[in-house]
């Protein structure tokens, strides 16, 4: 069977999860909507330049920071380059501004990013399993970023389609994947360790230069970036630097049993919000526990494991 029927074959057995993924995000759009308007915002500049979106559509319009700086929250170069390198490249070929490229990306990326945590599930645990992650993905509390001009999109697909293709045994796939994925979040640190970890368990059994090119391909993007940084910055640690200066320190996950404190206990009138992020927070960690104890796919554990300490453990 060639590859374009393969394709299509996929699409319709992924079509539930993706149709049911899009039903959810309109229907969230259409409350966002609703707000918006009573509070006398206009809904696309919230979308596709606003917050954080603002950052990646600057760093498309006017590249990066050549220094340091002493400014808290101010230093583009935390912001990783994948994504404000494709929305500039998009600017260039579409009509509109580099804001509605960037919003047009994450739009199409959270298809595929739904149909690769649909793939996941359906490989591991069959399509209702599947569709029922992707419906999820898309009824997180944050999921909102999914359809603005963030990375998340971008980043949730790659880093599905790593795992399956890890999961498939494509392993040059997964390690290019997983390197495009660290060119997009720094949290691309965690899908590369997992990548190369199972990579070279593998190797111990039988050798595979497939299985050697993925693994030695994972972190290639992750570390570019931080390395490129540090030679922009003139010193080895000037992404850490970066990093200190948004207040995102690990500093093993006293701030965020500080502000868990603050939000579920000590605060009378917490913002639903920011109670909603919390019980994620504290459900995530049970569900790690018990695909821990079911003895989920090695690639799954190291990659959640990590991003999970990466997210619990840090100041920001």
């Amino acid at each position: 069977m060639d590859l374009p029927r393969r394709i299509v074959r996929a699409l319709r057995h992924a079509a539930p999860a993706i149709y049911g993924y899009v039903c959810v995000r309109l229907f969230c759009l259409l409350v966002l909507s609703l707000w918006a308007h009573r509070q006398g915002h206009g809904i696309w500049p919230l979308l596709a330049n606003d917050w954080d979106s603002s950052w990646y559509v600057g760093i498309a319009e006017n590249g990066y920071a050549r220094e340091l700086g002493t400014a808290y929250d101010a230093n583009n170069l935390a912001f990783f380059p994948l994504y404000p390198v494709a929305v500039r490249m998009l600017s260039w070929l579409l009509p509109g501004s580099p804001a509605s490229a960037g919003l047009l990306l994450a739009v199409v990326a959270s298809l595929f990013a739904a149909w690769g945590v649909f793939a996941v599930g359906d490989r591991l645990h069959g399509r209702r399993v599947g569709v029922f992650l992707a419906l999820l993905w898309a009824a997180l509390p944050v999921g909102l970023v999914q359809w603005m001009g963030y990375t998340e999109s971008l980043f949730t697909a790659f880093a599905a389609w790593s795992l399956y293709a890890c999961l498939t045994g494509r392993w040059v796939w997964a390690g290019t994947l997983a390197s495009l994925a660290g060119l997009t979040r720094p949290t691309g640190v965690a899908l590369a360790a997992a990548v190369s970890l199972v990579a070279l368990l593998s190797l111990r059994s039988r050798f595979s230069w497939r299985v050697l090119v993925g693994g030695a391909l994972a972190p290639l993007g992750w570390l570019a970036y931080v390395g490129w940084v540090g030679l922009r910055l003139g010193r080895a640690d000037g992404y850490f630097a970066v990093q200190k200066l948004w207040r995102n320190n690990i500093d093993g996950g006293v701030e965020t049993l500080r502000r868990l404190d603050d939000h579920l206990i000590e605060d009378s009138t917490p913002e639903l919000f920011l109670i909603m992020v919390c019980v994620t927070l504290i459900v995530s960690t049970l569900l790690y526990v018990r695909c821990a104890l079911d003895r989920q796919p090695l690639v799954l554990l190291v990659f959640t494991g990590l991003l999970l300490a990466i997210v619990l453990g840090s100041g920001g």
